[in-house]
């Protein structure tokens, strides 16, 4: 046991625990009852240090390490490239720093746009890291996404983040203008080119569907990026989110009571009314499953402990915009009402529900 602890770097105690709730439990025991790790045990083992170190929750780590379709090499190539691109953000950043210094040497005044620069022009490039981990296809959500795309054959996937959501059955083309997102898909999926939605590289009429999933909110003009992919497609498939509904705020425990910044998020996010006529659509809503597998801002709102969770927040972009100051609030006060009780006083009704329509169509 202590040789186990030894090789994978922690201690007997921690061993103890991740036998205990489940997370790497030995396959047998010895003729004197000690515990026994056979050589898939100690794999799974190597990969639950590694996840920790790199700043993962257990809870997280344990659905990772639980995906019936990753195995040892799936891990492997996932954890390297988590670790390749830590190291190419923190050189980017180093570099820029010594850029910084080196202006600031000389006397010379560093403007706004530079400053920013050093934490990186684009959102996705703050929240992507967390992707891998919190961000997946939850399959009732994507049977509803694909039952959409109808008979189509080649599908452009725009603003396609780390590939969730992408049809196996179909002949894909992504485009994700994040290097970062770009670098956590996986091996083998779609081939992906660096362009904004609003100005897509392809011909009138390219592919027989377009679709966006959750990322019409990151655009820099939202009707521009649709009517692009109108353009390049015979129809369009998005996923997003409705704010015509009068009270839309309070759909949602955690906006309604936590966090009303979220209104000013999306304040100047075009209507659903004027979306559906930019790509000639109908709108229909998109149920979230309680135990969503996809960790969009809404995916916990039957399970509000995760949202106490930094790793789970990360891969949220709301979080990031609207600051720090009104995420430790929110963040607090949802802590304080889940220990006294007070949490589930006001939401009780949410836990006979299996799913709930919070916003997504």
């Amino acid at each position: 046991m202590g040789r186990v602890a030894e090789l994978a770097g922690v201690s007997v105690r921690t061993l103890h625990h991740y036998d205990a709730i489940g997370l790497v439990q030995p396959s047998g025991r010895t003729a004197a009852g000690y515990r026994a790790y056979a050589a898939g045990d100690m794999e799974r083992l190597r990969e639950v240090p590694a996840y920790r170190r790199l700043g993962f929750g257990l809870r997280e780590i344990a659905e990772l390490v639980d995906d019936p379709s990753a195995d040892a090499v799936a891990h492997l190539h996932r954890l390297r490239g988590l670790l390749l691109e830590r190291r190419d953000r923190a050189d980017e950043m180093v570099t820029a720093i010594d850029r910084e210094l080196s202006t600031r040497a000389k006397g010379l005044e560093v403007t706004p746009e530079e400053q920013l620069n050093l934490l990186g022009a684009r959102l996705y490039d703050t929240i992507g890291d967390a992707y891998t981990a919190t961000r997946r296809t939850d399959p009732r959500i994507a049977a509803q996404i694909w039952d959409a795309l109808g008979d189509a054959r080649t599908v452009l996937n725009v603003g396609a983040g780390t590939g969730s959501y992408e049809p196996a059955d179909r002949r894909v083309t992504a485009v994700e203008p994040s290097a970062v997102m770009r670098g956590q898909r996986p091996p083998g999926s779609a081939p992906c080119i660096d362009a904004p939605a609003e100005c897509l590289p392809f011909a009138d009429r390219s592919f027989d569907v377009a679709m966006a999933v959750s990322t019409v909110h990151h655009w820099g003009d939202p009707i521009a990026g649709l009517r692009e992919m109108r353009r390049v497609a015979r129809r369009v498939v998005v996923l997003t989110f409705d704010t015509d509904e009068p009270g839309w705020q309070d759909r949602f425990w955690l906006t309604r009571d936590y966090l009303p910044e979220f209104t000013g998020v999306l304040a100047e996010f075009p209507s659903l009314a004027g979306m559906a006529d930019a790509i000639g659509a109908r709108a229909d809503p998109v149920p979230v499953p309680w135990d969503c597998a996809d960790g969009l801002f809404e995916a916990y709102w039957r399970r509000p402990g995760a949202y106490l969770e930094e790793r789970v927040r990360r891969a949220m972009s709301v979080w990031t915009r609207v600051g720090p100051e009104a995420e430790g609030r929110a963040v607090r006060s949802l802590g304080d009402d889940l220990a006294s009780g007070r949490w589930a006083e006001r939401n009780g009704d949410l836990a006979g529900l299996d799913a709930a329509d919070l916003g997504p169509v």
